[in-house]
């Protein structure tokens, strides 16, 4: 099993979203059934993330039951259960969990409004959905949230 990579359960929606922002591969899938999920986690050796404890069971090792309720305790819990190391932040896609890869800014003109055009150097675009991402203002409300799990985990004599 590769802790690092995940699938998420119908009712983890959003902490798949953030596990994501945070670099980590994520599927998760709006309308899938359990047993969908249960056969990608193990075909792929993914951890299957659920609030759902029946699941979590019948995943047996494959399976991590998260038990916190708001979203920045389920993201302090998965990453700390599994000893995530930081990831590459905003290094996959928010919606596909496709990698994100440079382009050219001219290949992407059309694409985006020309006052972003005008002030942005850097774009990427998402390998699965073709999605364009730069860094605009909501970038640094994006990195507060997740600065807290960027930071590399110190040992216990570290502390």
């Amino acid at each position: 099993m590769d802790d690092s990579r995940l699938v998420a359960d119908v009712m983890l929606g959003r902490l798949a979203r953030w596990l994501r922002a945070l670099g980590y591969d994520t599927l998760y899938f709006r309308d899938a059934p359990d047993r969908r999920l249960l056969a990608v986690a193990l075909a792929e050796r993914r951890r299957l993330l659920t609030r759902d404890a029946a699941l979590a069971r019948r995943a047996r090792e494959a399976g991590l039951l998260v038990r916190a309720e708001q979203l920045d305790a389920q993201i302090r819990e998965v990453t700390a259960t599994l000893r995530l190391h930081p990831g590459r932040a905003l290094s996959r896609c928010l919606e596909c969990n496709g990698e994100l890869v440079p382009v050219d800014p001219e290949t992407i003109r059309h694409r985006v409004p020309a006052y972003t055009f005008a002030t942005r150097r850097e774009f990427r675009t998402c390998r699965g959905c073709d999605r364009v991402y730069w860094s605009g203002t909501h970038v640094a409300g994006i990195h507060r949230r997740l600065e807290p799990y960027l930071r590399p985990a110190l040992a216990p004599d570290d502390r």
